[in-house]
């Protein structure tokens, strides 16, 4: 199958390889927990009365897709929402099971290419980073100005995977202390920098890792994945297929290890005498390891060069 994209920007990632897992036939019904831009669901919608329901919380998002989309008609119903809750908007929407559900955990590139929401440092813009800008969550900056200097790093540490984040949030809470709050890409981008500097094999910005930090703890990302799992498992139809989409390795090995427990394989430690982790087979592995990109779809659209795709089938 060819890609349907020309604009590799705004190109899906692993494309043929979801379509091929979730293996969409005529009549379907198939969740796109995370819309995006619309195109998985674009080919998901050429089989013939084929439903899709479409989850985002980006109304920017939500805006291109519809237009991507409407020459579906009533094939595509868009739903405003976080795809932690699945069950509840496709029990409000349907009565019958999904064939098959896709979630492709990648910030979009609609959201990096933004000069204002915050994401990248590549824009100087408020430090924002809310999936959902128009929502009364905590934003990126907001964070920074109330957490403790220890809360800061643990964040960084955890969620960033930045060894150097002691030092990170150290400067921080001191450049706060002086009133100077950091509420700007740019300055946080510069802070880091100077906190931390360039080391020569670093193919990446410093601030890189505590930005990726700040975006995940901003929108929970983490925090929802293993629920979101489960609950997606619990809707599909037997024989359904749930395919993932994940970009890093913490969300990597959140859904490996929600998937193996899913499939039955305990991962609590081994003194211990009763499984306690919730392991029930109720899946099978599709994917024994991450279908990762070609080469070649790495040349078209870099932003897919750290994107992995597991994917289960529903047994019970």
């Amino acid at each position: 199958m060819e890609q349907i994209e020309a604009d590799h920007s705004h190109a899906s990632v692993l494309l043929d390889e979801t379509i091929s897992l979730l293996e969409p036939k005529d009549g379907g019904l198939f969740i796109d927990a995370t819309l995006g831009l619309g195109g998985h669901a674009e080919v998901i919608l050429m089989k013939r009365d084929t439903k899709v329901i479409g989850i985002d919380q980006d109304d920017e998002a939500i805006e291109r897709a519809a237009r991507r989309l409407q020459k579906f008609g009533d094939q595509i119903r868009i739903v405003k929402s976080n795809f932690s809750e699945i069950k509840e908007v496709v029990g409000k929407i349907e009565s019958r099971e999904p064939d098959g559900i896709l979630a492709d955990l990648g910030v979009s590139s609609l959201q990096f290419d933004s000069e204002s929401r915050g994401f990248s440092f590549r824009f100087d813009a408020p430090l924002d980073m809310r999936m959902d800008a128009n929502s009364a969550d905590e934003t990126a900056a907001e964070l920074l100005a109330d957490r403790s200097e220890e809360e800061i790093a643990n964040i960084i540490y955890m969620y960033g995977e930045e060894r150097r984040s002691r030092k990170i949030a150290r400067w921080i809470v001191e450049r706060r202390e002086k009133g100077e709050p950091i509420e700007t890409t740019r300055q946080l981008a510069d802070l880091v920098q100077r906190a931390i500097g360039s080391r020569g094999k670093d193919k990446i910005h410093p601030a890189t890792r505590t930005f990726q930090a700040l975006r995940i703890a901003v929108n929970r990302e983490l925090e929802i994945i293993d629920d979101f799992l489960k609950d997606s498992v619990d809707i599909l139809k037997i024989g359904g297929v749930l395919a993932v989409i994940t970009f890093h390795s913490l969300e990597d090995r959140i859904v490996k290890q929600g998937f193996q427990r899913l499939a039955g394989k305990c991962l609590c430690p081994p003194r211990i005498p009763k499984c306690v982790c919730g392991a029930t087979k109720r899946v099978e592995p599709l994917t024994k390891k991450p279908i990762v990109p070609s080469d070649n779809e790495i040349r078209r659209n870099p932003r897919a060069r750290s994107a992995k795709l597991r994917a289960v089938k529903k047994l019970i």
